[in-house]
């Protein structure tokens, strides 16, 4: 918590163009007025003067966006948690490149207001920019969109490795973007969370081999439902035993391998089947033949099966060129029940605004 003067009157936050005191933000004295540096800086301005309640946007990605409240107090405990777990000291640097609509993009601002922190404050944008040229960052976080183009541009890539620890989060990663994290020379984590937890409660290392192992942050308690799905009690999270609709397995103590939506999950002739995993299978081959385009798994009724696996494409059909071989190499390399039994091209994908796919939302039109 703020409450040196000193602290105060430090040039700690800066744009592209300017930099300002926590004090000058806490009166209101910044200029900037366009919507992206508006809503940070009031938010800001709100918690240098000791509101105590947040709205927050929920993505969509599980339903309809909403709104939800949550503490001062939550938001301060989920930053004090990342610290500790990244043992990162008061007075780091930060660099925010996110929404700061969302909650991911609002908590690192109040891990710089809470830390003390330098905060480097960069538009969002697909690459990722510093507006301070050659500085030391000590925490950033990106979306796994942002993370991708910043790896194939010189500039953003240079910043990526002054990064001392990156979180990745929104989405999950693909195995092709995760083996290119192994390139960088910082710590890379895919994080986990939503905003009903107030942004992460766990951590995976990128750079390890195998499947990602998240890590509970400090005062986290993780269990499982009989369902299988994942129960997290935390004191920053909006319920005192938050129900996930995420199948975990759970791997030693307060870790765990995430398999998928408990909604999403296909059952084919008795089989449980789970589409982010086929995805991952899938990912490598459709990068190799329609690189730039996406993809998704889904179900389809099967009068045999109950339900069988279903690639949604987008503006790709049975008739492409590449598809015939394409499949035929799945059928080489994927299980049987991991094989799509059909296709569907849809004109677009609709995502959320960490740039995940939005699968219920995209394929609303196909399938009402």
């Amino acid at each position: 918590m703020i409450s040196s003067a000193h602290q105060l009157s430090k040039k700690l936050i800066f744009t592209t163009l300017n930099s300002y005191t926590f004090e000058e933000i806490k009166q209101g004295k910044w200029t900037e007025d366009e919507p992206e540096w508006t809503g940070a800086f009031q938010f800001c301005y709100d918690w240098l003067n000791g509101t105590n309640i947040f709205t927050l946007n929920t993505s969509g990605s599980t339903g309809s966006p909403k709104l939800i409240e949550v503490s001062r107090e939550q938001m301060r405990i989920s930053a004090r948690n990342t610290r500790r777990f990244l043992n990162l000291g008061m007075g780091c640097s930060l660099l925010c490149s996110l929404n700061t609509e969302m909650i991911a993009g609002k908590m690192m601002l109040v891990r710089a207001l809470e830390w003390q922190s330098k905060l480097y404050l960069s538009k969002p944008s697909t690459l990722i920019s510093s507006p301070v040229d050659d500085v030391h960052i000590d925490l950033a976080a990106v979306v796994p969109m942002q993370l991708e183009a910043s790896l194939e541009n010189p500039e953003s890539r240079a910043l990526l490795n002054r990064i001392e620890n990156l979180l990745v989060g929104g989405a999950p990663i693909s195995p092709t973007l995760k083996e290119k994290t192994k390139d960088l020379k910082n710590k890379v984590y895919q994080t986990f969370g939503m905003t009903e937890t107030v942004s992460h409660i766990a951590m995976a290392d990128l750079k390890c081999d195998g499947p990602l192992i998240y890590k509970a942050l400090p005062g986290v308690k993780l269990t499982t439902s009989k369902q299988g799905t994942l129960v997290i009690q935390a004191k920053m999270a909006i319920a005192p035993k938050l129900e996930t609709n995420d199948l975990v397995e759970l791997v030693g103590k307060n870790s765990f391998i995430w398999k998928g939506r408990i909604d999403f999950v296909i059952n084919s002739g008795g089989i449980k089947l789970y589409p982010e995993q086929i995805e991952s299978e899938i990912e490598p081959l459709w990068r190799m033949r329609f690189p730039g385009t996406r993809f998704f798994i889904w179900k389809t009724p099967d009068p045999t099966l109950g339900e069988a696996v279903l690639l949604v494409v987008e503006k790709l059909g049975t008739t492409e060129p590449n598809m015939a071989a394409f499949l035929m190499e799945l059928k080489l390399h994927l299980p049987k029940y991991h094989i799509p039994k059909a296709i569907l091209s849809v004109d677009q994908m609709q995502t959320t605004e960490s740039s995940k796919i939005n699968k219920l939302e995209t394929l609303k039109p196909y399938l009402t």
